[in-house]
């Protein structure tokens, strides 16, 4: 079974929990969880296989992660790859569970920081072009106009 396979069908039962899954060497969360550890940490996110998002740090930083997941009261469980998908550690707030809440605050706020570096680039590798001079300069009038 495909790992994007595997995590469907964990994502199923833990819905509302982060995945983190031991690969090797490095932890990975797949899907929603990827925006929410990408906000909380600055990991970079990737798509993978069937347009899945995959953000992964050392099990070295699993204290770090792990600690700032309690401090927001978002659940989480640990499962490593090598023992079968077994889970080895797992977190729950019951009610108090922000899971969704970060998700929605992550996904929003990576969408727009996504939107803001295709602009750049864009600008950047047009950057000659008199037209790009004045989208830059009208650009300026909005920021400066709200103040």
């Amino acid at each position: 079974m495909s790992i994007e396979n595997m995590v469907q069908t964990i994502k199923q039962i833990h819905k509302q929990d982060v995945v983190l899954i031991k690969v090797g060497t490095f932890y990975h969360a797949y899907g929603r969880d990827s925006y929410i550890l990408s906000y909380l940490f600055g990991y970079k996110r990737k798509v993978i296989g069937e347009n899945i998002g995959d953000t992964g740090f050392p099990k070295t930083a699993l204290n770090k992660v792990k600690y700032t997941l309690e401090k927001n009261k978002i659940n989480y469980l640990t499962i490593d790859r090598s023992h079968n998908y077994e889970v080895e550690d797992k977190v729950e707030f019951k009610g108090e569970n922000k899971y969704q809440e970060m998700y929605e605050k992550a996904h929003k706020y990576i969408g727009t920081s996504n939107r803001i570096h295709n602009i750049t680039q864009y600008l950047m590798e047009n950057i000659e072009q008199k037209v790009t001079k004045q989208k830059i300069e009208r650009i300026e009038e909005i920021l400066y106009e709200a103040g």
